[in-house]
């Protein structure tokens, strides 16, 4: 898999510069620059690819926008499971099983972080327009209090727009 993809790769740039590697054309658009190395996790476990740069850093490639949704839905998975209260260790055996790589503790504390800020700009956007309908619901989740986890009641409050759309107002804990 990794030599077919690094294939593709050096085809893409061939013919993004309009020219082989070492050869002479009056249509060539730009020059090689060496190459970047690259791990992709796969389902058949981490793929290292040679990544081909160009002196005007002009190449782009759409292999890694194919695997970009699936590594946030990853990420997000990772984070869902420390809100859910699996500890970092036990998060990192579940990736280390089902990607064939290992993240430490302080790589998924570090994406954790990631969500705190992502909570802070949702909770400190400004709400703007009407909202003729308000409600609030009550949703019971466990989550981690110390050294244990305990199940506490989470606020969501949302609004119903003049035009009819749903709109998450706001969400506390308790």
């Amino acid at each position: 898999m990794e030599a077919v993809i690094n294939q593709i790769l050096e085809a893409q740039v061939a013919e993004t510069l309009g020219a082989d590697r070492h050869e002479r054309s009056d249509e060539r658009q730009g020059y090689r620059n060496g190459y970047r190395a690259r791990t992709l996790y796969t389902r058949v476990g981490p793929v290292t690819l040679q990544v081909p740069l160009t002196r005007d850093g002009s190449f782009s490639t759409d292999i890694f926008r194919r695997y970009q949704r699936s590594e946030q839905a990853f990420v997000l998975a990772l984070m869902e499971m420390v809100v859910q209260g699996v500890s970092t260790r036990k998060v990192s055996a579940i990736t280390e099983e089902l990607c064939g790589a290992s993240f430490s503790k302080s790589t998924v504390s570090e994406l954790c972080v990631g969500l705190d800020a992502r909570v802070k700009v949702f909770n400190e956007r400004s709400l703007e327009g009407e909202y003729p309908f308000v409600m609030v619901d009550a949703l019971f989740i466990k989550s981690r209090q110390g050294d244990r986890v305990v199940k506490r009641a989470a606020l969501i409050a949302s609004g119903i727009r003049a035009d009819g759309r749903r709109e998450i107002l706001a969400a506390c804990r308790f």
